[in-house]
C-alpha cells in the first residue's frame, strides 16, 4: 500500500498542498527531534520494526498524521485511517475483524484514530480487547492532553508520545521546500510559472501559522493560486497579497527582531505604570501577531515578582495560574487568562521592594568575601561536629515567649544589614508592621519559657 502516492489523472491543484508535501521518510520529516533524531527511543524502535500502540499528543499541523504513515510504511503494515468524528462502534468492530484475519495471514494493520480525544467511553472501550491481543497497533492523534481525554484502560496500553509545534525557521524551511519542489510543490515552472517571495515575506506567514506547518502550506499555495503573472510570466507574492489570502492584517512583528523587544518592553511598562488599557492593548498585539503565549505567559510572572511583589502576594499566583491555564488550553482561548492576569498586575499596588533587595544581596556577594555559616546555625550531625563547636549557641525560637531571639543570623562581616525595605504599598504597609513588631520582640527577647 502506498500511503505517499498522488491519485493518477489528478491536478496537483486538486490535492492540497499540505497533503501532497508529506514527508515520505524520518529523514525528510522536520521538527520533533526529541523523538526522531538519530539514536532516539521512538526512532529505535520505528527503525528496528520493534512498535507499539501509541498516542501522538500536539497541536495541530505538527505532524501526528504524517508520522503514523511515515511508520506504516517503514515498518510495512496495513494502514487504516479512522475518523473519530465520522465512524462508530459498529464501524470499529469492522475494521477490527479485518484487521484480525490480516494477522492471521502475517500482515499486521496500523489503525490510526484521528482525534481520538472525540471518541466517548464506549466507542474507545471497543479498541481494548484488539491492542489487547495485539491485533492492531493503534496509534491515536489527539490535540487535547490525554490524562483527561482517554479512558485509563486504553491509556495504560500505550505509550504516550509529545509532539511540540514546529518553529518559525523550520515553518520557513518547509515553505522552501514547497517552492523548490517541482514534483509535488510548486516549483513547476510550467504550471505556475516562477514564484518570487522573499525571506520577509516566508518569515511573516511561518510567523501567522503559529507552529502549523498545514496553516503555513494553505497560506502560501492559496497566494500563488491568487497572484496575477506579470509581464514576465512571474507570480510575485506581497505583503498585501497574504493579508488579503489571511482575511486579515499581518501586523509587523519578528519573535527574534527589535520590534519584539520593543513591544515586550512597551508591555512590561505599561503594567509598571498601572495602566490597563495600554497593558491591554500591547499583550493583545504580541499574541495578535503569533508570539508564543507562554512567552508572555514567563514575562507577566516576571512582573508579577519584580514589580508588584509582596504589595500583593497574589499577583504571582495569579500569573502562574495563568500561565498553566495558558499552556493547557492553548490559543485562542487561553489568551484570555493571560489578559485577565496582565490587567490584574496593572491595577494592582506595585512595590519592587523585593527586585530591590536581591539586587542588594547579589551586589554584596560580588564584593564581599563569601564567608562560612557560622557555627551556630550548623546542624551538628556528627559527634565530631559537635565537638567542633557546630550548633554551639543556637537558641531555639520556639522555646522563646517571644518566639524570636537576639542570635545573628547572618555573617559577621554583614551584621546589621537591612535588604528588604517593603513599602507602604497594599500588603507591604503590612508586612512592615510584622518587621517592627519582630524587631521589637528581639528586643525583648532574654529567656526561654520555663
Amino acid at each position: 500500500m502506498n500511503l505517499f502516492a498522488t491519485t493518477p489523472g489528478k491536478k496537483k491543484e486538486s490535492t492540497p498542498l499540505a497533503d501532497r508535501m508529506r514527508p515520505r521518510t524520518l529523514d525528510e520529516f522536520i521538527g520533533q527531534e526529541h523523538l526522531l533524531a538519530p539514536g532516539k527511543p521512538l526512532r529505535h524502535q520505528i527503525e528496528r520494526d520493534e512498535i507499539s500502540s501509541m498516542i501522538l499528543w500536539g497541536p495541530p499541523g505538527c505532524g501526528k498524521t504524517t508520522l503514523a504513515q511515515i511508520i506504516a510504511h517503514m515498518t510495512q503494515s496495513e494502514f487504516v485511517p479512522f475518523s473519530a468524528v465520522l465512524s462508530g462502534i459498529a464501524e470499529i468492530r469492522k475494521v477490527m475483524e479485518r484487521a484480525e484475519h490480516s494477522r492471521e495471514m502475517g500482515r499486521r494493520t496500523i489503525v490510526f484514530v484521528d482525534e481520538v480525544h472525540r471518541f466517548n467511553k464506549a466507542q474507545q472501550d471497543a479498541f481494548l480487547p484488539w491492542v489487547e491481543r495485539g491485533s492492531i497497533v493503534l496509534i491515536g492523534a489527539t490535540t487535547e492532553n490525554p490524562s483527561f481525554e482517554v479512558i485509563g484502560p486504553l491509556l495504560s496500553r500505550t505509550k504516550v508520545y509529545m509532539l511540540r509545534a514546529l518553529d518559525s525557521s523550520q515553518l520557513v524551511t518547509l515553505l522552501h521546500r514547497a517552492l523548490a519542489d517541482a514534483e509535488r510543490g510548486l516549483g513547476d515552472r510550467a504550471e505556475y510559472g516562477e514564484i518570487v517571495a522573499d525571506e520577509d515575506l516566508l518569515q511573516l506567514i511561518a510567523t501567522y501559522a503559529n507552529g502549523d506547518a498545514r496553516s503555513a502550506y494553505n497560506t502560501i499555495e492559496a497566494a500563488v493560486l491568487r497572484a496575477t503573472p506579470d509581464a514576465e510570466g512571474r507570480r510575485v507574492l506581497s505583503r498585501p497579497l497574504v493579508e488579503d489570502v489571511l482575511q486579515r492584517k499581518v501586523l509587523l512583528y519578528d519573535k527574534t527582531g527589535e520590534e519584539h523587544f520593543n513591544l515586550i518592553s512597551a508591555l512590561h511598562k505599561s503594567v509598571r505604570n498601572s495602566d490597563p488599557d495600554a497593558t491591554l492593548y500591547w499583550l493583545t498585539r504580541m499574541l495578535e501577531s503569533g508570539e508564543d503565549p507562554l512567552y508572555l505567559a514567563r514575562r507577566l510572572v516576571r512582573m508579577a515578582s519584580e514589580d508588584v511583589g509582596l504589595a500583593d502576594p497574589g499577583a504571582l499566583r495569579i500569573a502562574i495560574a495563568a500561565m498553566q491555564a495558558a499552556d493547557f488550553v492553548g490559543p485562542p482561548e487561553g489568551n484570555l487568562a493571560l489578559a485577565e492576569a496582565a490587567v490584574y498586575l496593572a491595577l494592582a499596588p506595585k512595590s519592587n521592594a523585593l527586585y530591590t533587595a536581591y539586587g542588594a544581596v547579589q551586589k554584596d556577594l560580588s564584593e564581599t568575601v563569601a564567608e562560612p555559616v557560622p557555627l551556630h546555625l550548623r546542624n551538628a550531625v556528627t559527634r565530631l561536629m559537635k565537638e567542633s563547636g557546630y550548633g554551639h549557641g543556637y537558641k531555639y525560637a520556639h522555646d522563646f515567649e517571644e518566639k524570636t531571639t537576639d542570635m545573628p543570623c547572618l555573617p559577621d562581616s554583614l551584621l546589621g544589614r537591612r535588604y528588604y525595605r517593603p513599602t507602604n504599598e497594599g500588603y507591604e504597609a503590612q508586612l512592615q508592621k510584622r518587621i517592627e513588631e519582630w524587631r521589637r520582640r528581639r528586643a525583648r527577647a532574654e529567656k526561654p519559657q520555663p
